[in-house]
């Protein structure tokens, strides 16, 4: 039977929590039948969500979904702390009793659940936790080599969920059609149910999240000779920091990419945390990373969703004011001005 995808996104749809399922329908290419939102049903997913490169119908419920042809359930979102709820335990039981393979990328892993595992068997259906990582990490290797060859581009950001993700898938499609060799690194749940591949960092015990990243790079190097690294959190947030900054160095990347929403000052979940100046905010990765390997930051990745189009050149052209780099709306309007600046970056550093 053809996969199907319902993605569950109760109540969350229009909120950025539900990037694993704006992702999907984004860049991915599996088959979607519609997505699962009570509070938006009978909308459309990119009415929604601007800039999806394929759209849906949002429906209540699973019924709804079932009778649109959907054959699984992934959820779509990735709430603070990444727990699976009651309500969304419930859910997931009736889609399994109704024949439907369940995948999620929540830090409570669907396996370890007794009734959802009693239900799989019960069912002969499937349950895919995509927040899982291999058993035999353990911290890089002690001379930091790297397979030969390789350029290494690695998003970071000012925030969590700004976009980090979306700016290296962006770069990678723009660098494939130019011919590169490029690679996508998936570190995040949401990256791999893009890809098929990759390890989520954030359920790495910390002393080998780099581990992690160094197994990352060589499996990325099996892809291609250039990889972009996908980012997690920032070293901006009390909560998450501490992945970022394993990742970071952990990947050794020859460059970055700054990622930035506009218009934000604050940390989203620590308010009282403000965000500085982009150009401490450079200088703050740049002195995080040089103690691996100097990786200069070659572009500004700017996310100017809450803006229209007039504000959005003024945020760009205030950034590049600022930094002195390329700054950019890859989503918005392609990733050709940023992909340029990072790759004439990497030529002159590797």
């Amino acid at each position: 039977m053809t996969e199907r995808l319902a993605i569950f996104a109760e109540g969350l749809w229009a909120q950025s929590d539900a990037k694993t399922g704006h992702g999907v329908l984004r860049f991915g290419d599996r088959d979607v039948a519609c997505v699962i939102d009570s509070t938006r049903a009978g909308e459309r997913s990119a009415e929604v969500v601007p800039f999806a490169r394929r759209d849906v119908p949002i429906v209540a419920d699973v019924d709804a979904a079932i009778a649109l042809g959907a054959t699984a359930v992934l959820i779509g979102v990735a709430p603070s702390g990444g727990r699976l709820t009651p309500a969304w335990r419930e859910a997931l039981l009736h889609a399994m009793s109704q024949g439907l393979d369940v995948e999620a990328g929540l830090h409570t892993l669907l396996s370890d659940d007794p009734d959802l595992a009693a239900a799989a068997g019960q069912y002969g259906v499937r349950l895919r936790d995509l927040r899982t990582s291999p058993t035999d990490l353990g911290v890089p290797r002690f001379d930091l080599s790297r397979p030969p060859g390789l350029r290494v581009a690695h998003t970071v950001g000012t925030d969590c969920a700004i976009g980090k993700m979306s700016t290296g898938l962006e770069l990678h499609h723009g660098a494939l059609a130019r011919g590169e060799r490029s690679a996508f690194v998936a570190t995040g749940q949401t990256g791999i149910a893009i890809t098929g591949w990759g390890i989520a960092v954030d359920h790495v015990i910390a002393d080998y999240i780099a581990g992690a990243a160094e197994r990352l790079v060589d499996m990325g190097a099996e892809r291609g000779d250039l990889l972009w690294v996908e980012g997690q959190g920032s070293l901006l947030h009390p909560g998450y920091s501490g992945v970022t900054h394993g990742l970071l160095l952990g990947c050794q990347p020859d460059v970055l990419i700054l990622q930035h929403l506009a218009g934000q000052t604050v940390n989203d979940d620590y308010t009282s945390r403000p965000i500085p100046p982009l150009p401490e905010v450079i200088a703050l990765y740049e002195d995080a990373v040089r103690a691996v390997r100097a990786a200069p930051v070659a572009a500004i990745a700017l996310n100017t969703k809450n803006l229209d189009d007039d504000g959005a050149r003024r945020a760009i052209a205030a950034a590049e004011d600022a930094t002195g780099l390329v700054a950019d709306d890859v989503v918005r309007h392609g990733p050709e001005r940023v992909l340029d600046a990072v790759l004439q970056r990497l030529a002159a550093v590797t």
